[in-house]
């Protein structure tokens, strides 16, 4: 935190082209980099010691206090930027550019905790809103979920808007993105249920079994499961309403499910 950093003014910047070009997904997946915007993601990137490759913030309004109190844990290799404002917003893509953001390298995850027998594993189908998929990372982490897993047809998790809506829960629970049906024929082959939902099923959430080993499958508002992952489930639950609403959204469907299954598992006695 001594040395000087570097001031970065023009857009034209190598740099700054690098990072503006992250917010397109191709770009991500060539540089296997993303950033992250606003104080609380910087701080929840530092606390989990994620790999940050750089830290910029908007050098007329300095680094932020909060920041400041936490910079020595940042690792050693992290490089220090401060920048305009026209760079600050070139490379976050928003109307009102935020104080600082951080540039990632995409992250490293382990597959173990996956196949916990006695886990809960929420598994998303084709659900292309950032928001919904963002505010699902939210609740598994609030639940205590094993992992979260992303299938084709997702929207990425490293686009911003996805980023921003976990509010930092990307950083504290395995996100996987793959094929589903490997991924479930797996957890099957393990004993591990998986739990899907049908307007037609018998059982309602509530009188499930989520003490066991589950695998909870959601998929999009519009197209629900595809045909493939559909074949693979083996139990439906439904969500009772009580009222003239036809449905919840998917994000507000999971965080139901999941907390029923909090209940039971933690306070059922």
């Amino acid at each position: 935190m001594t040395r000087e950093h570097l001031l970065l003014s023009s857009v034209a910047n190598e740099r700054v082209k690098l990072w503006s070009s992250l917010l397109e997904k191709k770009n991500r997946d060539r540089q296997n980099m993303f950033i992250i915007e606003g104080i609380h993601l910087v701080k929840e990137a530092v606390s989990s010691g994620a790999e940050i490759e750089a830290i910029v913030y908007d050098a007329d309004r300095g680094m932020p206090e909060e920041i400041v109190a936490i910079s020595e844990q940042v690792r050693s290799f992290t490089q220090w930027y401060k920048a305009s404002k026209q760079v600050m917003a070139k490379c976050t893509g928003t109307k009102s550019a935020p104080p600082i953001f951080a540039v990632l390298g995409k992250f490293k995850v382990s597959e173990e905790a996956l196949y916990d027998k006695k886990g809960l594993v929420v598994v998303l189908d084709g659900v292309r809103d950032p928001g919904n998929v963002g505010t699902i990372i939210r609740s598994a982490d609030a639940v205590g979920a094993n992992a979260v897993i992303l299938g084709r047809g997702c929207v990425d998790l490293y686009n911003p808007k996805t980023v921003r809506s976990t509010m930092g829960s990307l950083f504290h629970l395995p996100i996987i993105e793959g094929d589903l049906t490997t991924y479930i024929q797996q957890a099957k082959e393990q004993g591990i249920h998986i739990v899907g939902t049908s307007l037609q099923a018998t059982d309602n959430c509530y009188s499930y079994n989520w003490q066991a080993g589950s695998w909870l499958v959601m998929g999009s508002e519009g197209d629900g499961l595809s045909s493939e992952v559909e074949a693979l489930v083996n139990k439906t639950v439904i969500i009772p309403m009580e009222g003239n609403s036809e449905s919840l959204n998917v994000a507000m469907a999971t965080t139901v499910l999941l907390y029923e299954a909090l209940r039971q598992r933690k306070f059922n006695n």
